[in-house]
């Protein structure tokens, strides 16, 4: 399925990711397959949305937390997050700041390996707030996204 839908250089996007990132992408991508959908900048976004994760290490306790506390308490996980940078956050924060800007880091490597705008607009909106019309393909890949 990679060498169908991903370039030479977006499969090496690909393969940068931790092999649960890349299983989770694998599986979002066949859920909107199996869905019946199969534009192929959807289901590149889709392989590579969570690109940016590799940004650096994001530790197991820090993705636990990550998932509570964006249910139960989102006020800190903003105070655990903040930065631009996560080269200058405490290693302890550091995988916060990767969280939160991945899908802006994986958009912009999705452009320099040649993703079409479309695709690396669905990578840096994954994490966005739907409204408009034609967010038909980023809602398609939040509830893929979802299922996984």
């Amino acid at each position: 399925m990679l060498a169908q839908l991903l370039t030479p250089a977006q499969r090496d996007l690909f393969k940068r990711m931790a092999k649960n990132d890349q299983r989770h992408s694998l599986d979002v991508c066949a859920t909107l397959r199996r869905a019946g959908h199969h534009d192929p900048d959807l289901l590149t976004a889709a392989l590579l949305h969570d690109v940016g994760k590799s940004a650096g290490p994001i530790w197991l306790w820090q993705r636990t937390l990550i998932v509570l506390l964006r249910r139960w308490s989102p006020g800190l996980l903003h105070w655990l997050s903040r930065g631009d940078a996560p080269a200058q956050a405490p290693w302890w924060r550091r995988g916060f700041v990767i969280n939160k800007l991945h899908p802006q880091l994986g958009a912009r490597w999705a452009h320099q390996a040649g993703c079409s705008h479309t695709a690396v607009t669905l990578i840096r909106r994954h994490q966005e707030t739907p409204g408009e019309p034609q967010d038909r393909l980023l809602d398609l890949l939040q509830w893929a996204d979802g299922e996984n």
